[in-house]
Parts: structure tokens; sequence; C-alpha cells
């Protein structure tokens, strides 16, 4: 190719970029540059937490004295028995658990449990201070469309949110994947991936949100099952900054370590969290495979506390 003729190429390729970076821009705005990431880091810090069930059979308050000598802020994930035990040792609850992924407003038949749970949470997340109560959308059932199904969540979600605004506390809708995760042995993980989980786009969840219409219902960002369902983390993180209401993180793949074996990386993501102004809980939800797991939580909190 002559000089002339790439020039030419050149400024065409940068013409249709500038076209289509417009038209990026005029529907999905961004918030901050990469650089603006980095100088913001230090005057926002991540408020870490860690999902407690990652860490089983390990006894939950000794877990919780070593998230208090590492500088994690607080648990969740955790039974509640365990509650008053946890924040006597000076940590917090960042995030109520309730309906559990499988038992979904989805189905209709799950309205009544999902919605005495959701309240139960709401009361005990006011009784502990905790910020938030976790929903979910529930497994995909026979005879139920898609739009049947947003239209049963909504409807339950409905019922709750009055009461949720009154006691000034957030329900937040988690994303999980919905791919199956072998083990070693051939067997199916079950916390690694939720086959039949309906609401296993990162996009429809944030549809759900955003019909739903109050500040008290946010999404449940996870990062590690956004990796594996819709990737674009940091984009995707940015798209939905102002209805993001909770973070959870772990390494893919595998849900491991947030190590040098897996593919996430992970102080861009934390940068780019802290420059949206985000002041809720990042939780540490990965499932440690080292001979040490305070060592892999220890190393999580480091990497993340950007």
């Amino acid at each position: 190719m002559k000089r002339r003729e790439f020039l030419t190429a050149q400024a065409a390729l940068v013409g249709g970029a500038a076209l289509v970076g417009n038209r990026l821009a005029a529907h999905e705005p961004l918030v901050q540059s990469d650089g603006a990431d980095a100088a913001k880091a230090s005057a926002n810090p991540i408020r870490q937490s860690v999902m407690g069930w990652c860490f089983n059979p390990m006894d939950t308050l000794t877990l919780a004295k070593h998230c208090k000598a590492i500088g994690l802020e607080a648990m969740e994930g955790i039974s509640p028995n365990h509650y008053d035990a946890v924040t006597k040792l000076g940590l917090k609850i960042s995030l109520v658990g309730s309906h559990g992924f499988a038992t979904g407003p989805l189905d209709p038949e799950n309205h009544a449990e999902v919605e005495s749970k959701l309240r139960n949470g709401i009361d005990l997340a006011v009784q502990y201070g905790a910020p938030n109560v976790i929903t979910f959308t529930g497994m995909r059932k026979a005879g139920i469309s898609d739009e049947a199904a947003r239209r049963n969540c909504l409807d339950c979600w409905k019922r709750v949110i009055g009461y949720a605004e009154e006691k000034n506390v957030g329900l937040v809708l988690e994303h999980l994947n919905s791919k199956a995760h072998k083990n070693a042995d051939g067997t199916i993980h079950p916390m690694k991936g939720h086959p039949g989980y309906w609401g296993d786009d990162i996009h429809l969840c944030a549809e759900l949100v955003n019909e739903m219409g109050s500040e008290k219902f946010k999404l449940l960002f996870d990062i590690y099952h956004v990796q594996i369902m819709n990737g674009d983390l940091i984009e995707n993180l940015r798209r939905y900054r102002t209805i993001t209401g909770h973070y959870h993180t772990a390494g893919n793949p595998g849900r491991r370590e947030l190590d040098d074996q897996q593919e996430i990386n992970y102080p861009p993501i934390m940068r780019a969290i802290q420059a949206s102004d985000y002041n809720g809980y990042v939780a540490q939800e990965f499932i440690p495979t080292s001979d040490d797991p305070i060592a892999s939580l220890q190393q999580a909190f480091d990497l993340c506390n950007v």
C-alpha cells in the first residue's frame, strides 16, 4: 500500500470510530476515564465484607476474628444466630439473606413465602443496621413465559417495597450465571453456576430494577457472574452505577481466589467502583482452594484495597 492510500484508509477508520463512539455515548454514557478512576481511588476506599458460607467449614466466629484482624468491615452470608456475636466483635452485617435463589417470585406459588422472608429480612436489617436484604428471581418453570416471569417478580416485589422504604432498607436483586460448572470428578458444583436461573442476564435484571422505580430496589452486581454471562465488566459497571446497591467478587474460572490463576483484573474494577462514588460494600465471595484460606482472604483484601 502506498503512503497516501495508507493515510486515506487511516482517516476513514478514525472517522468511523468517531461515529461509533458518538453512537455509544448517546446510548450508554460512561462516568469517568480510567485516569480519573485512579485519581479518585485514595479518596474513596473500598468497604470490604466477606461472604461467610464460602469459608465453610470454618467456624463463623473464628472467621469473624480473622476478618477483623485483616481489616474487613463486615460479614454476610452467615446465620442470623451469629449476628450478635459478630457485631460485638466490631464487625457490621453488610447484607441480610431472605428466600434464596431457587424459591423466587417468578412463580406465584412462592409469593407468600418470598414476601414473608423479605419482610423478616428487612426487620433483621433494621435491628442490626444492615443496609440491604438480598432477593432473587428464582428458577425458570415450565408454563411460565418470560413476560409472565417478569410480571410475577414485579408484582411480588411491589407488595414488599413499601415496607422496605418505610424501614429505610434496600432490596438488592442478584444476577447469577446459569451455566453448569463441573468439579474435577465430573460432578456439578451447586454454587459456581445455577442452571435454570431466570435472572441470568445483567441487562434483564437492570430492567427489572428500573421498572420497580424505587431508590430502595437496586442491583446486586456480582462481578464473577457478570463476567461469565455478559463480560464487559467495567463498561457494565459504569452503565449500571446509579442502580447498583451491592457488589460481590470471585475469580473466574472456578469461583476461586482473586489470584494470578484467574482472568479478572480486579484493581481497575475497584477503581471504577470508587469513581462511581459508590459507598456501599464489596463482599469477597470466592471459594478458597489454597491450604490457607485466611491467607487467600488477606490477598483478596489487599488486591481490592486500591
